[in-house]
């Protein structure tokens, strides 16, 4: 027989619809009720994505996964204790029953696994930092921030390069941090206006600053703001890149193909290119800088580029048997974690453990197509991640910040930066 504390957590309803994301596509939105408790979760989508990752949603989309969890999942959720995370997750798993989550959707099981993990946090009147990461999670994660954009996260003149990124090393709480990259932010604006003439203040889908440089002066530019913001605040700050190799990748050339610079590289030439940058512009880290499959190509940057860090995204896409491949090969020093890449949050608990236990650096990181859900900032926390990849400007990306400023002063005296 149940007790009071534990019928207190039990599933009472679960119920899903759709809603928007930051670009205005559709996606899908999860409540979770227990007896004195609730959940809420929203997926976001990426716009490139690795081929590796989880089906977002079934063959009928959004309209068809909010079906599938009204009609097929709630039955069997309600009665479920909420902080059964594990038991939940596995349900889910047994539900579906392809390894890409092909039936109901990587979004749908990602918005199942959050909201139940907040209700249960919620039932307990604690934070989900707190209720996921226990009483002695403390360390804030660096927040790495977008401040200029290309790719496929701009149109028309651009660079090819999809982010350029700013990480503020030399912080010493997470409020200074947030500053640091909002003030660099600023500066490579005002530094645009005098080196881009087609400069208007545009900005690209994360609050990047969009322009028609090349990629090396656009990294320029970067660099100078980063140096200038730290000399101002008397802390460094860094560049990095986000290349998204994948797609500048052509299987049929074996080229990289650089459109809007009118350049093609082969992995070779790749390689050097990437070094002289890191070299170049003192770069802090780099990811996805050749295609998703090529392990090869990483093991010999990260081999190479000691004093940076090497993420892998599509790479790893969150998958703990893709990361044990990387592991074994010495492929990258870091991995993205994207919740909905696999589907679940014990499948990406599983996979930051394994990358922590071999010393690579777990980013979690929000997605391009994102909503003002704030449940990232608690698992950077939660999860021990040093690193948060999250924008610097706009509301799904201050969501998270403000959401880390206010863990960062609930915890006091207590609260420290990660180590890097």
């Amino acid at each position: 027989m149940l007790t009071w504390d534990e019928m207190s957590i039990v599933i009472e309803e679960v119920g899903a619809r759709k809603v928007f994301n930051s670009r205005g596509e559709e996606t899908i939105e999860v409540e979770i009720l227990t007896r004195v408790g609730f959940g809420r979760a929203s997926a976001p989508s990426g716009a490139s994505r690795g081929k590796a990752e989880a089906t977002p949603y079934p063959n009928g989309g959004v309209d068809e996964a909010v079906e599938i969890v009204n009609q097929l999942i709630e039955p069997k959720l309600v009665g479920m204790k909420a902080d059964d995370q594990a038991g939940i997750d596995i349900l889910l798993h047994s539900i579906d029953q392809t390894e890409s989550f092909g039936k109901i959707g990587g979004n749908t099981a990602f918005a199942i696994s959050l909201a139940a993990a907040e209700a249960a946090a919620n039932s307990f009147h604690i934070p989900l930092f707190q209720y996921l990461g226990g009483y002695l999670a403390n360390e804030l994660p660096y927040p790495l921030g977008n401040v200029l954009g290309g790719g496929k996260h701009t149109l028309g003149k651009s660079p090819d390069i999809q982010e350029y990124l700013v990480l503020p090393v030399g912080a010493s709480t997470f409020l200074d941090a947030a500053k640091a990259n909002i003030l660099t932010h600023q500066k490579v604006g005002s530094l645009l206006k005098d080196r881009d003439k087609a400069f208007n203040g545009g900005r690209n889908d994360e609050g990047a600053w969009v322009c028609a440089l090349t990629n090396e002066a656009a990294l320029e530019v970067v660099a100078e703001a980063c140096e200038e913001a730290s000399d101002e605040l008397g802390f460094t700050v860094q560049a990095g890149l986000d290349i998204a190799a994948s797609t500048l990748w052509n299987p049929t050339k074996e080229r990289y193909i650089y459109s809007r610079a009118k350049k093609e590289m082969d992995t070779g030439e790749q390689l050097d290119f990437i070094l002289d940058l890191i070299k170049t512009y003192k770069l802090a880290y780099v990811e996805d800088p050749f295609h998703e499959e090529d392990f090869e190509s990483f093991t010999e940057l990260t081999k190479r580029a000691e004093d940076s860090l090497i993420c892998g995204d599509d790479l790893f896409v969150t998958n703990k048997k893709r990361l044990q491949h990387g592991i074994e090969a010495k492929a990258a020093n870091s991995i993205i974690i994207k919740v909905n890449q696999v589907g679940t949050l014990s499948d990406a608990w599983e996979t930051t453990q394994t990358a922590k236990k071999f010393e690579y650096v777990p980013v979690i990181s929000h997605r391009s197509g994102d909503t003002t859900d704030k449940y990232i900032a608690h698992l950077a926390v939660a999860f021990r991640c040093p690193i948060i990849k999250t924008g610097v400007v706009g509301g799904a990306r201050i969501a998270k910040l403000n959401e880390l400023i206010r863990i960062e002063e609930m915890l006091g005296n207590k609260a420290k930066m990660a180590k890097l």
